[in-house]
């Protein structure tokens, strides 16, 4: 079994020109973060369950929350597990009569549950490997690949110009930066 890393959502953050989202996962015990697109109804249910707010009809993430709660299965734990040709994968683990049942997900749809759940975050050691980005690591990649560059206190990593882009058109924190 590969290596597991504790996260949280650290934010969940949309571009004002492209209206694109992103959530930001922080590594609980490292300065490591993993940033993973998401669509727009999966970021408004991860943002709203992280403020508290609960709409009047429940949505699917809700829905199906509800419904493992009935049944009696507990969201054990959700695991960002692969990183394969650019598109995260993640696992449920639910536990069910003492067994403990993994199913395939969007790594969106696992964090909207998650949070409804209160259940613990992880990613795997591989993907972080491949995906963090670790602020100050100026001798290597964050996936131990090519050199970064540094433009004064930045730390420029090649491989991610894609999200500096996206980071650096960010105006909106509909996280809060809470941790659950």
């Amino acid at each position: 079994m590969a290596e597991m890393v504790e996260v949280v959502i650290d934010s969940i953050r949309v571009s004002l020109i492209s209206q694109q989202r992103i959530v930001i996962l922080r590594e609980v015990n490292a300065d490591r973060y993993l940033p993973i697109w998401i669509g727009p109804w999966e970021a408004s249910a991860i943002a709203a369950s992280l403020q508290g707010l609960a709409p009047e009809r429940p949505l699917t993430h809700d829905l199906f929350a509800s419904t493992l709660e009935e049944l009696g299965v507990r969201v054990d734990r959700v695991v960002i597990a692969d990183l394969a040709q650019e598109t995260f994968h993640a696992r449920l683990h639910l536990a069910w009569n003492e067994r403990i049942i993994e199913i395939d997900s969007r790594p969106s749809d696992a964090l909207a549950l998650a949070v409804r759940a209160g259940s613990r975050i992880f990613a795997a050691d591989v993907v972080l490997a491949q995906a963090a980005v670790q602020p100050g690591d100026a001798s290597e990649g964050s996936s131990g690949g090519p050199p970064l560059e540094t433009t004064g206190e930045t730390v420029v990593d090649p491989r991610l110009d894609v999200f500096r882009d996206f980071v650096n058109s960010l105006d909106v924190d509909l996280g809060g930066g809470r941790d659950r």
